[in-house]
């Protein structure tokens, strides 16, 4: 595929990015952050993140930390308890976008690093979606394999549990989010390099493209002779290899370069 020369923010090259669609067969897509600030969720590091505004809740996100310090986690489930996170955001055009691409039979798999299944929530097929990091609307106990929503022990938060328990094993209770010092799930891991070997596009949306290991399935992607679109308001290491990079609004871009002509 001919690499595009396109300036940022122009015409040519959204409707390089739409012709490349277009044309594709079987489209894997990576997500980050930035599809889902358009629905009001903040990112982590930034100026407004979560964590830079809450340093104890990137504590939290340390297993080490959460493991042992019940202290941890009680504010941790406090918060939670007291405004469910994200309980009111929607989905916004660009995870919408991403059904369209589905509807059209070109999507292999959606993987995301986001952790608040919007994707889902849009109407993305749940098998599908591979999500990396895990989520937060649901919860896990670390000792044994029971998982249930989160709202089930929110309610049980809300009732006068500080420190809420696994009822099967005992065993301490978390977000199903893969928090710093836990290992990524394996199977999730193949099926994201599975992916990006065998699409002949790779779609980068809303992602600095700069964690690893999730980030290397761009190279395996370029290596295994597919085309890639970026779309991202920052420039991601991977910026070289592109064959289109948009630099606009996720929620205003997706839509139109996804859409089939008339």
């Amino acid at each position: 595929m001919t690499v595009e020369t396109v300036s940022k923010e122009s015409a040519d090259s959204r409707n390089a990015a739409q012709q490349i669609l277009n044309e594709a067969t079987t489209v894997t897509v990576l997500t980050g952050a930035g599809i889902s600030t358009d629905s009001g969720i903040p990112d982590f590091r930034g100026p407004d993140g979560v964590w830079t505004k809450n340093p104890a809740a990137e504590k939290a996100s340390n297993i080490r930390h959460y493991v042992a310090e019940p202290e941890v986690r009680k504010a941790n489930w406090e918060q939670r308890a007291s405004g469910e996170m994200w309980a009111d955001v929607e989905p916004n055009d660009g995870h919408r976008a991403l059904v369209m691409l589905e509807d059209q039979g070109k999507l292999h798999t959606l993987i995301t690093q986001n952790v608040d299944e919007l994707h889902q929530r849009a109407g993305s097929s749940p098998d599908k979606v591979v999500e990396i990091h895990g989520t937060t609307r649901k919860v896990g106990c670390l000792d044994c394999d029971w998982r249930a929503e989160m709202t089930i022990v929110l309610e049980r938060v809300r009732a006068g549990e500080a420190d809420p328990h696994c009822e099967m094993c005992g065993g301490i209770l978390k977000s199903a989010t893969i928090s710093f010092g836990q290992s990524l799930v394996a199977a999730d891991l193949r099926r994201a390099e599975a992916a990006a070997s065998e699409c002949d596009v790779f779609l980068a949306v809303g992602s600095s493209l700069a964690v690893y290991p999730i980030n290397e399935s761009v190279a395996i992607a370029k290596n295994s002779g597919a085309g890639l679109i970026i779309v991202n308001l920052e420039p991601t290491p991977y910026d070289r290899y592109a064959d289109v990079i948009l630099r606009e609004s996720i929620s205003d871009v997706l839509p139109m370069i996804v859409r089939i002509p008339d």
